[in-house]
């Protein structure tokens, strides 16, 4: 068979099976599971994978809604990877469901290339991107130790063939002050609030003098017990982003000194923590990106290798990229105007648009999948691309 016969199949397997990945997909939609709680989509997906051939290992990096599915033994080893959590009150607003369904439908429609070329197919099951960063957990415990190539693509506004992702890390604050009545006597309070709001108004004044790209946002989750009790205690939680390792180090100095400069001010005591996990920017594997991007345009679809207006924010699929030869694209499944992370995102991954975007994502990894198996040259270009930005 040659390959666009081959091509042509799995385009086939993906359309006969529409019917069970849309479901698939709405059911997980229907029952939004938060990072680390996704026991019914993990079930549901390696159930899928078990029914259709594939090995399975649940539980793995001792994350009990991670998973492996494994289809073949040999070389290159492709890894599709899915994601499936939820966010909080908005459910699937970043359209995982539509992730889920179309990595094990990958899977499923490649086993005839597997088949015929060797090599093997992995659906990696990564839980709890939103808030945990779980694909950070699962790199550091050895998920990806023998991958030769990562790829997933995940529903947007645009179709393009790269993502722009930057390096990311929270931090958790706290002032501790002293409590006082407001009114009858101020002077003796500690005002642990007002350090927490001078901080802010520090940050505001940052925003002005850091680099493009860069981004610094937080809230605050506890600002006082009642009105007229001087605040003992303020505690918030920020994101400091930038397109840099080495520049996020720096500007998190800069965000820091900010807290300790209100807390001079205030006479408030501040304890701070960076979190344990930080998203790495993500590097795009281009010979990868531009063989996907061939494969979708096949498809009907205008597909830009990349998207200059497109902003991005973060995502633990950096930390994977730094590992192994990797892509994130993205497809169109709703206007431009309709944001990410809205109730309207949480409508469209649930859409019929939203349907075909998870088969043509489907299609277009698996047949960047008969690619990459049928021609082992460009697996050693891709690989090469890859050192070579190391």
């Amino acid at each position: 068979m040659d390959l666009e016969k081959l091509k042509a199949s799995v385009r086939d397997e993906i359309d006969s099976r529409r019917h069970q990945l849309a479901e698939l997909s709405l059911k997980i939609h229907s029952c939004p599971e938060l990072g680390f709680h996704e026991v019914k989509a993990a079930d549901w997906l390696t159930q899928y994978l078990a029914e259709n051939g594939f090995s399975i290992e649940r539980g793995i990096c001792e994350l009990p809604t991670a998973f492996r599915g494994s289809y073949g033994q040999g070389k290159p080893a492709i890894a599709i990877l899915a994601e499936y959590d939820a966010l909080p009150e908005l459910g699937h607003a970043c359209g995982h469901n539509l992730i889920a369904a179309g990595a094990v439908g990958t899977g499923v429609a490649s086993r005839s290339a597997i088949d015929q070329f060797g090599g093997s197919i992995l659906i990696i099951g990564t839980p709890a991107e939103e808030l945990y960063g779980g694909k950070v957990v699962m790199a550091n415990r050895g998920a990806f130790n023998n991958v030769d190539i990562a790829m997933m693509v995940h529903p947007g506004t645009h179709n393009t063939a790269t993502t722009e992702a930057l390096t990311c890390q929270a931090l958790d604050i706290e002032f501790f002050g002293k409590e006082a009545h407001a009114a009858s006597k101020p002077e003796a309070g500690i005002n642990a609030l007002e350090a927490m709001l001078n901080s802010f108004a520090a940050i505001n004044s940052l925003r002005q003098h850091i680099k493009d790209k860069s981004r610094i946002h937080g809230i605050i989750t506890d600002g006082g017990t009642a009105a007229n009790i001087v605040p003992a205690h303020s505690a918030g939680t920020f994101l400091v982003r930038a397109e840099n390792d080495a520049y996020l180090d720096e500007l998190k100095q800069k965000v820091l000194n900010c807290f300790i400069g209100a807390a001079t001010a205030s006479g408030a005591r501040l304890e701070y923590k960076w979190g344990n996990i930080r998203y790495a920017p993500l590097r795009n594997n281009l010979t990868l990106a531009r063989l996907f991007k061939e494969n979708m345009q096949s498809l009907g679809r205008k597909v830009k290798l990349s998207d200059p207006n497109k902003a991005f924010g973060s995502t633990d699929m950096g930390n994977v990229s730094q590992l192994v030869p990797s892509i994130h694209p993205f497809v169109a499944i709703a206007p431009e105007e309709i944001i990410a992370h809205s109730p309207q995102f949480a409508s469209a991954a649930a859409s019929e648009a939203g349907i075909q975007g998870l088969l043509d994502a489907a299609k277009a990894l698996a047949m960047t999948v008969v690619d990459l198996v049928a021609k082992p040259e460009i697996v050693i270009e891709v690989k090469r691309e890859f050192q070579q930005e190391k």
